[in-house]
């Protein structure tokens, strides 16, 4: 019943844009912190962004630090990843994954920590 789906993901272009959105379903997102995750391929994964109950707190990976935007909707039940300047690097399977916190607490992108977890939306950069 608790069910988080990725979408957005697809075949872009070095410096293009796409943004990935995370919907949850069976529960609401209100008291969870949600995370965005990676993995590319013959490496495991990574985090990349994370955002707090209340979304007053984001942090990023260095690599896409000014070039990612996490944000979060929770009227709609989902947490969007916007990813500009793509590069060749940023290609992976993107995954999101929610953990209950108290408001106010910060994120973080340790994947033990969370405990729902998308099936993952693939992003391909390449010319």
């Amino acid at each position: 019943q608790l069910q988080l789906v990725e979408s957005g993901g697809g075949l872009v272009q070095p410096g293009g844009s796409l943004r990935l959105s995370c919907a949850a379903s069976g529960f609401s997102l209100d008291y969870y912190a949600i995370g965005w995750f990676r993995q590319a391929p013959g490496k495991g994964r990574e985090g990349v962004s994370c955002i707090s109950v209340g979304g007053g707190s984001t942090n990023y990976e260095d690599s896409v630090k000014g070039r990612f935007t996490i944000s979060r909707d929770n009227a709609k039940n989902t947490v969007y990843l916007q990813m500009n300047s793509l590069k060749p690097e940023d290609t992976a399977d993107y995954y999101c994954a929610a953990v209950a916190l108290p408001s106010g607490a910060k994120c973080v992108m340790r994947t033990p920590l969370y405990d729902y977890w998308g099936q993952g939306t693939q992003v391909a950069v390449s010319s």
